[in-house]
């Protein structure tokens, strides 16, 4: 298995598909390890109820697979983390892009540290030998949002999306916790 994206909705199962990759890689060869970087920011209650739970759900379903926080440098943390018989699991890159563009602290990034912020991503992807799984939102199906503001995420999201997948030798969407191969065909 190379790099694979899961896109989807909001609860259409990508979290679980990417850590049942995770676990298959884990279960084929127990010299193997993975390693989940997470991109959230836990900035309110809600969130960090949301990170709990996912923490737990997690260490149910993958217990051997360790977790980063990195909700900024992401294409550094992938460089550093990337080794022979590990596998790495993004989660996600949607949040990743909000703390970029529309922090709840701080200016967003202008577009040329954007762009620079994705090719870093993107370069380590292509550098990275073992499989890296990166989950995100599928958003870009509905209405055109209004103000400028979301607009760009929107359209930074799906610039993103296909730069990914363009590196990526799987894609997948998930619809209602099912499967549906978009790119590439067997894992």
């Amino acid at each position: 298995m190379r790099h694979e994206l899961i896109l989807g909705g909001q609860r259409s199962g990508k979290s679980r598909c990417a850590e049942a990759r995770a676990q298959a890689w884990l279960v084929a060869d127990p010299q193997r390890s993975a390693l989940l970087i997470a991109t959230a920011r836990a900035l309110d209650d809600e969130m960090r109820s949301r990170i709990a739970r996912h923490r737990l759900d997690r260490a149910a379903r993958v217990p051997a697979m360790a977790t980063l926080e990195e909700p900024v440098a992401l294409g550094q943390a992938l460089r550093a983390n990337a080794k022979p018989g590990r596998l790495i699991v993004v989660d996600c890159l949607t949040l990743w892009l909000t703390n970029l563009v529309m922090p709840q602290h701080g200016a967003p990034l202008d577009d040329a540290a954007l762009a620079s912020a994705r090719d870093a991503v993107l370069d380590s992807l292509r550098r990275a030998t073992e499989p890296v799984v990166l989950v995100s939102n599928e958003i870009g199906l509905g209405v055109a949002p209004l103000g400028a503001e979301t607009r760009r995420f929107v359209d930074e999201l799906g610039r993103l999306h296909q730069a990914v997948a363009e590196v990526c030798s799987r894609v997948t969407l998930m619809v209602a916790g099912i499967e549906v191969v978009v790119k590439g065909r067997d894992r």
